[in-house]
């Protein structure tokens, strides 16, 4: 009897412990790129499942998982992207999705980030001045905060602006996300 839970999506992973962890309870393929120097062939591979299959990237919070995001991106249209918060990856010193939990995976996978769309928003660093997302004393919290509550993952300025743009939202929207 599968007491796994099914995921329709392929799953992108930086490792085997990644992969292992994964595997323990959901039932999906799994891609891993054997760290930030993705070959060749793995992004090829994952470029000819893109044109069938849904694919969700679910890499460590740390430089190396943003770089294998880039370059998949650079690279594969159409790619989703889940988020687990720094602090829900920590385990034995150690930051990596093998060392979160079922649970916090399962909401990642629950949160996925969409392909950036071809409608992209038009913020500016100026917005996210006078949001206070740069250049006050807390800006680094409330990145901090409204990557949480779009599952948006850790940004510093530049990524935050990327992302909220992909999303194609507005001022005010992220206004309301940040001071409710």
């Amino acid at each position: 009897m599968n007491t796994k839970t099914p995921y329709d999506a392929v799953i992108v992973v930086e490792g085997t412990s990644d992969m292992a962890l994964l595997s323990s309870f959901l039932d999906c393929d799994i891609v891993i790129t054997n760290g930030s120097d993705v070959p060749r062939e793995t992004i090829d591979y994952l470029k000819t499942l893109s044109s069938t299959r849904q694919i969700v990237v679910l890499t460590d919070p740390d430089s190396p998982g943003k770089r294998i995001r880039d370059i998949l991106d650079e690279n594969i249209p159409g790619l989703y992207h889940a988020y687990i918060p720094k602090e829900k990856c920590i385990k034995h010193h150690k930051v990596g999705i093998a060392e979160s939990s079922k649970d916090d995976i399962l909401e990642a996978l629950s949160h996925l980030q969409p392909p950036v769309s071809k409608e992209r928003g038009n913020l500016t660093y100026a917005d996210l001045f006078e949001l206070g997302l740069v250049g006050a004393h807390n800006s680094s919290y409330l990145r901090e905060e409204l990557g949480k509550k779009l599952h948006l993952g850790q940004c510093n300025a530049k990524t935050i602006l990327k992302r909220l743009n992909a999303l194609n939202l507005s001022k005010e929207n992220i206004r309301e996300t940040i001071y409710g």
